[in-house]
């Protein structure tokens, strides 16, 4: 109860943020769910039943899959509705759960998790361009008082490894292995996210580094909790389609981040092609199957390329009320020096002026 009182002092917005209507509004189902009005996605998931036995091609498991998506929603409805009740539902032998892990690690044998498609077989411990393997590894875990507002105290997962090569990547040590990290099995690492929710934390929040290499390994995790607990999806956004399908039904919030206006970009400073392409896939499919808080790194000189045209974009795609984090806290970490104009911080006209493009978009549920 101690630490549950530090957080409200040290964070009140994290409890005002209870009552701001157009956040509420944008994230109902997850204020329901964190409050335990509601069930988790992944609880109900796991008593959506699923007919396989192992030895379908891996096309007609995603045929099932496309299935049991559609009859997981209705499920999911009916139980928020108040229609069907989640503890009258039964476990069955083989859940929408447990397809999800099968195609997972059905896709370990030739990686595609992420849009780089590195074709390598994980399982027989080939390791591609993020270098995980088949065991998640955890860099540090704790409730984390720096978050969002609506996501404080965040049980925040910080797993080793990630699919791009940000040249300002704060969290380098992490995300480019400098950690070794520890290896936690599923139900260990199940063990630690209950322990997280039963001390005061509102979510579990899988961040990295990038979760998008662990996405087998969270799913098979979050099979073993027994705790009713959002999950919180934080992600650079650059993962392939077959994982955004797999996060259906499993991602409560998807925190993902909205990192570049153009490819060149994305390209020079993070070694990411084609990832407007892919962010904008992946916010859209977000919308459709879960809720969304989007990040916007502000980047020094990167206003008119980057930042004007992902807040429009936002606007016009998602609507004004989506939650977006503005975020100005932008500093010079790792490599970035190789690129000239990522050298210093942002000045105080940059942020203003991100703030007016902000406003000019009609934008009406950001944060700074």
């Amino acid at each position: 109860m101690r630490r549950i009182s530090l957080w409200k002092v040290a964070r009140p917005d994290a409890i005002q943020v209870l009552h701001d209507e157009k956040v509420v509004k944008s994230l109902a189902r997850y204020f329901d769910v964190f409050q335990n009005r509601k069930q988790a996605k992944f609880m109900i998931a796991k008593k959506t039943p699923a007919r396989f036995t192992g030895k379908e091609s891996l096309t007609q498991l995603w045929q099932l899959h496309e299935k049991l998506t559609k009859q997981y929603y209705e499920i999911e409805k009916k139980i928020d509705a108040g229609k069907t009740k989640f503890e009258d539902l039964l476990v069955p032998e083989l859940s929408y759960l447990d397809l999800k892990i099968e195609i997972a690690n059905r896709l370990l044998e030739d990686c595609s998790l992420c849009v780089r498609r590195c074709k390598i077989n994980r399982l027989a411990g080939k390791l591609g361009y993020c270098k995980s393997g088949v065991k998640i590894t955890v860099s540090t875990m704790f409730e984390h008082m720096g978050e969002e507002p609506e996501l404080v105290p965040s049980g925040t997962v910080f797993t080793c490894g990630c699919n791009l090569t940000c040249k300002h990547c704060q969290n380098w040590t992490i995300s480019q292995w400098y950690e070794t990290g520890e290896i936690m099995g599923p139900e260990m690492l199940a063990k630690a996210v209950e322990k997280l929710r039963n001390t005061g934390c509102r979510n579990v929040n899988m961040v990295g580094g990038e979760p998008t290499p662990w996405l087998a390994q969270w799913l098979e995790t979050m099979k073993h909790v027994k705790v009713n607990i959002p999950v919180v999806w934080n992600s650079n956004s650059y993962y392939s389609e077959e994982t955004a399908k797999l996060l259906a039904g499993f991602a409560d919030v998807y925190l993902l981040d909205f990192k570049y206006g153009t490819n060149t970009c994305s390209t020079k400073i993070s070694n990411a092609p084609c990832y407007w392409e892919t962010c904008t896939k992946n916010h859209l499919y977000a919308k459709k199957y879960g809720e969304l808080i989007i990040r916007v790194l502000v980047l020094p000189e990167h206003l008119e390329c980057c930042t004007k045209k992902i807040l429009e974009w936002i606007a016009e795609n998602l609507g004004n009320n989506t939650r977006t984090n503005i975020m100005f806290q932008y500093r010079p970490e790792w490599r970035a020096s190789e690129i000239p104009e990522l050298r210093r911080r942002l000045t105080l006209r940059e942020t203003e002026h991100v703030i007016e493009l902000a406003d000019l978009t009609g934008l009406t549920n950001y944060t700074t």
